[in-house]
């Protein structure tokens, strides 16, 4: 098969396509022939040893000290089912499906494989491989963040710091979908983008600091990793939760204390792999609840620029790599 192989830390240019060996299948596994992956910020982050401030010795003992352990990147891919496990019972060759397969990585091939009980479900009703590719990723975070973390009420005040990445166009629809009145902190470019999300609200970064516009808000999610406690404290009510998504070690160390002043409760963590987010991802999109944004694509021997885009920090949505079917 043909991969997408990373073997050392640095700029998009140290990402090349490279022939290997197929994926050994396993009973309980299916082999996806992959159609559309993307590269995530995530995918950026570990290529470029990016980590959030104060990670970045855990990040390399897990991810690889010198290089990278794991030589393919991409947590999210769909595809056709190639072939199936002799124990597999869910799926069968031929089936269209998307998939996430999160810290584990590997999407950025031809060919993968995962357990038939994994974040695995049929692409969405109406949905090109492109536009499933990039359900996951943004749609298990925006979940975990609004529904589990922050546990959104219907009828609260939520803004939205970095929404219009991957991860802030599904927060935008999910918390509209839950019954939220959601402002959207962007640039003047993505602001038209993130009102047809379902945003009511929308403010301008670079022209006006949401914190200081007297406003305040029930839920605050910071995707992108500058709107710390001490700079938004007095734009949350009174019961406020500020939810930091992107945040360095002294920020989440800091959290359990800043929440214990006041009523206001800072969270933060990494979201949780977890399968079962994926069937009901699929059942927002056939709702027309939630509909993963695409900023560009490319193909497979030109992931270098995807790489090169997400590194812009300007792309709103998701950047999705196909790989045509080998003849």
């Amino acid at each position: 098969m043909k991969a997408a192989v990373c073997t050392a830390y640095g700029g998009p240019q140290v990402v090349a396509v490279r022939d290997l060996a197929d994926p050994l299948v396993k009973p309980d596994e299916v082999l996806i022939r992959v159609h559309a992956t993307t590269v995530a910020s995530g995918d950026a982050r570990i290529r470029g040893s990016r980590f959030p401030s104060g990670f970045w010795l855990a990040a390399r003992l897990m991810f690889g000290l010198a290089r990278p352990r794991k030589t393919i990147l991409g947590t999210e891919c769909a595809g056709i089912v190639e072939q199936a496990g002799s124990r597999v019972t869910r799926y069968q060759p031929g089936d269209r499906v998307f998939a996430f397969s999160g810290a584990k990585l590997g999407c950025h091939a031809e060919l993968v494989a995962m357990r038939e009980d994994g974040a695995i479900a049929p692409i969405p009703n109406g949905y090109s491989f492109e536009e499933a590719a990039a359900i996951s990723f943004g749609g298990t975070t925006a979940l975990y963040f609004l529904r589990d973390l922050g546990k959104l009420k219907a009828g609260e005040r939520v803004l939205v710091n970095g929404a219009s990445g991957t991860v802030g166009t599904a927060v935008v629809q999910l918390a509209r979908h839950l019954g939220a009145h959601v402002t959207g902190v962007c640039s003047a470019d993505h602001a038209e983008l993130v009102r047809s999300l379902g945003a009511h609200e929308v403010i301008d970064y670079r022209s006006e600091d949401f914190a200081r516009r007297g406003a305040r808000w029930d839920m605050i999610l910071d995707v992108v990793g500058t709107a710390p406690f001490a700079r938004c404290s007095q734009a949350l009510t009174e019961n406020g939760r500020l939810l930091l998504v992107v945040a360095g070690l002294g920020d989440m160390l800091k959290a359990p204390l800043q929440s214990r002043t006041g009523g206001r409760r800072v969270l933060a963590g990494t979201a949780p792999d977890r399968a079962g987010d994926i069937v009901p991802l699929k059942g927002l999109c056939e709702a027309g609840a939630y509909r993963p944004v695409i900023d560009s694509c490319y193909p497979l021997e030109r992931i270098v620029e995807a790489h090169a885009r997400v590194d812009t920090g300007h792309k709103a949505g998701s950047v999705v790599v196909t790989i045509p079917i080998p003849t």
